[in-house]
């Protein structure tokens, strides 16, 4: 990405993988075990038609009469996303795990990816569904949708968990003189120089979906090869709309649910300039950070953040 333009959103665009793909096969470590079924779980998908006309896809998992949680995924993911922490999450709880617009299996628009265009997308589906009110658990990019639809919908928010976020640029949460962020791959100008068909086994493609440690290899294919499957205008789309001019500080002030913060130590895409602004947006909000896990640590250590999300969201049942 251009070096004039806010290098927190630069580094943003790493959404899907992140970096660290030659530090992961160093290690010689084995990725943790899945503890799921990979093709059951994509056949559980299925679609219904929200109230904005918009065909959206979605996985629930889990107890159909539990307690609602929503798990919204990050730039080019798609529901899939979640498959490794399920396993890890509390079985009673009613999983409902989107594709979000312009990814997976939902439709993919011409228009709109501003964030309140996909967060209201989950308000209506939790109208069609019937839910009155859920906890929300986003990443990265999902995590700007969470935030936006507890700013928006608090009536409908019961808990958040945000993963691998950011609160946007804030004064006093700028790196100390002379330790500017190390500078990092221009993904925005490699996505300018796409062209379709993409290639899921690309050096972008490989380089996109990395990780800094070990993650079932059969995954990490599949979503190569949803995100080569998502049309080029949509990345484009999410990267003008979705991804510029956020303002994310404006708004966070409206989001009063309690909040819980969850970061890879090793996170190449939100450092600590990141945690900064949003813990001092959120002062109440609690706070994990795994300080060896990098942008994905739910697919690094889903048993462990697993554990931390079912305490927090396992309050005042």
């Amino acid at each position: 990405m251009p070096a004039r333009l806010v290098p927190w959103i630069a580094l943003f665009v790493l959404g899907a993988g992140g970096l660290g793909a030659t530090a992961a096969a160093a290690t010689g470590a084995a990725a943790p075990p899945l503890g799921i079924d990979l093709d059951a779980f994509d056949h559980a998908r299925k679609s219904l038609t929200l109230g904005n006309g918009l065909t959206m896809a979605y996985v629930e998992w889990g107890n159909p009469a539990g307690p609602p949680v929503v798990l919204i995924h990050g730039f080019t993911d798609n529901a899939r996303d979640w498959a490794p922490l399920v396993p890890a999450l509390d079985p009673s709880w009613r999983l409902i795990i989107v594709d979000i617009r312009g990814h997976g299996s939902s439709a993919k628009p011409e228009c709109c990816y501003a964030r309140i265009d996909f967060a209201y997308d989950i308000k209506l589906l939790l109208d069609a569904l019937h839910v009155e009110r859920a906890d929300v658990v986003g990443h990265s990019l999902g995590s700007f949708i969470t935030q936006t639809f507890a700013e928006f919908w608090p009536e409908r928010t019961r808990r958040v968990v945000l993963v691998s976020s950011s609160g946007g640029p804030r004064h006093g949460c700028e790196p100390p003189r002379g330790k500017a962020a190390p500078p990092s791959m221009d993904f925005r100008g490699e996505i300018l120089k796409l062209q379709e068909p993409l290639d899921p086994n690309s050096r972008f493609m490989i380089e996109w979906w990395s990780s800094p440690t070990p993650v079932d290899a059969d995954f990490i294919r599949r979503q190569r090869e949803d995100s080569a499957r998502i049309p080029l205008r949509v990345w484009l789309a999410v990267l003008d709309q979705g991804l510029t001019g956020l303002a994310l500080q404006e708004t966070l002030p409206r989001l009063q649910a309690p909040t819980l913060l969850i970061w890879g130590g090793k996170d190449p895409i939100f450092g600590p300039k990141d945690r900064c602004s949003l813990r001092a947006a959120l002062p109440k909000a609690q706070v994990k950070l795994f300080a060896e896990l990098g942008h994905n640590p739910f697919w690094e250590q889903p048993a462990q953040v697993g554990a931390v999300v079912n305490g927090f969201l396992n309050t005042g049942r």
